[in-house]
């Protein structure tokens, strides 16, 4: 049954290139960012591209039974790519078909949405506005 979930970010949230980061916890505990960042960066070796110049967003989410890391980050024009990564108690397992997002994940991609029409997908887009802005 769905139960509201803390949200936290701050402007300054960002990894070392400027990824934007959310953390969203059940329950109403606190989220340890610690444990997702080399998962973060594992994941952003995947993908192609410079992430110092891509408008982007990860979501760390500790949930009732597992660690969600939703890493998203636009590109032709105004595409949401998105990838996420669950910990199962071992390792870290990407598998689209059996993870995804889920819909306290949405809320963030819905404010990060208005973010990039604000700040990226209008007359003067800047991705340190973009960076700076939370919805």
């Amino acid at each position: 049954m769905y139960q509201p979930r803390t949200v936290t970010s701050h402007p300054s949230w960002r990894d070392s290139d400027g990824v934007k980061l959310y953390a969203i916890a059940s329950q109403h505990r606190s989220v340890n960012v610690d444990r997702f960042y080399p998962q973060l960066a594992t994941m952003k070796q995947a993908v192609q591209g410079s992430w110092l110049s891509t408008a982007a967003f990860a979501i760390l989410h500790a949930g009732e039974g597992a660690d969600y890391l939703v890493l998203a980050w636009w590109g032709n024009d105004n595409e949401l790519f998105t990838q996420v990564a669950v910990h199962t108690g071992a390792d870290w397992v990407i598998d689209a078909s059996r993870f995804s997002f889920c819909l306290y994940d949405m809320s963030v991609m819905w404010q990060e949405r208005a973010a990039y029409i604000k700040t990226m997908d209008c007359a003067a887009p800047s991705l340190a506005a973009y960076q700076a802005c939370r919805g």
